[in-house]
């Protein structure tokens, strides 16, 4: 199963917690794989210029996985500040041929104006669907996801998926994205994956929020 992780310099850490708890969970043999920028850039795969708006390393670059993956089969895309809590196999029981990428659909409005370390908190349609991609590399869609594509479109082209049809854009359950802050127990018992999307235990203004003892215990013993 291909997982592409969205790596940033500055929390290193939660990439390595987010992988640890990927592997504590799985049923099938991953195979798991930083996106860092800099070595997209240095492949040529990734040229655009610094973009003030972006809040990580990897707000562009995880659109390269379709490319990454060759075209080929089913891969997942999610940011670092994942920490999984079940198996990331269950997706695959999502799997439709039909659609083109599978998200979980927030109707996310934060309240928050920053977030992680000072970050700007900004607002728009589809926000965080982009966090989690389960994408159908094969299909049709896909073929005009390329490298220049990724380079040169706008940020909310990408970030909203228009790319594909809406029709093509399937639906994945609350509980692979589970949103700290703003999802309850109400709307997700026990969330297969939890997203820090706010900040997670890795900063310390952000080291009491939901499900931080889970996260700050395999910290640990890592």
């Amino acid at each position: 199963m291909k997982i592409f992780i969205g790596w940033d310099s500055r929390e290193d850490i939660a990439y390595q917690v987010c992988k640890e708890s990927l592997l504590r969970h799985t049923s099938v043999e991953l195979d798991i794989q930083p996106i860092k920028q800099q070595e997209m850039r240095e492949k040529n795969l990734y040229w655009r210029e610094h973009d003030p708006l972006s809040s990580t390393e990897f707000s562009f670059t995880r659109f390269l996985v379709p490319y990454l993956a060759g075209y080929k089969g089913w891969a997942v895309f999610m940011d670092c500040d994942f920490f999984w809590r079940g198996d990331v196999v269950g997706l695959m029981d999502y799997a439709n041929p039909y659609y083109g990428a599978m998200v979980v659909k927030h109707d996310y409005k934060p309240k928050e104006t920053t977030k992680m370390d000072g970050a700007v908190q900004h607002q728009y349609p589809r926000k965080n669907w982009s966090s989690l991609i389960l994408f159908n590399c094969e299909h049709l869609h896909m073929k005009a996801v390329t490298p220049e594509m990724v380079n040169s479109e706008s940020g909310m082209y990408l970030h909203q998926l228009r790319f594909l049809w809406d029709a093509c854009i399937g639906e994945l359950p609350t509980a692979y994205n589970y949103l700290e802050g703003w999802h309850t127990k109400n709307d997700c018992p026990n969330p297969v994956a939890v997203h820090f999307t706010r900040g997670g235990p890795w900063f310390s203004q952000w080291g009491n929020v939901e499900y931080a003892d889970e996260w700050l215990a395999v910290a640990k013993e890592m």
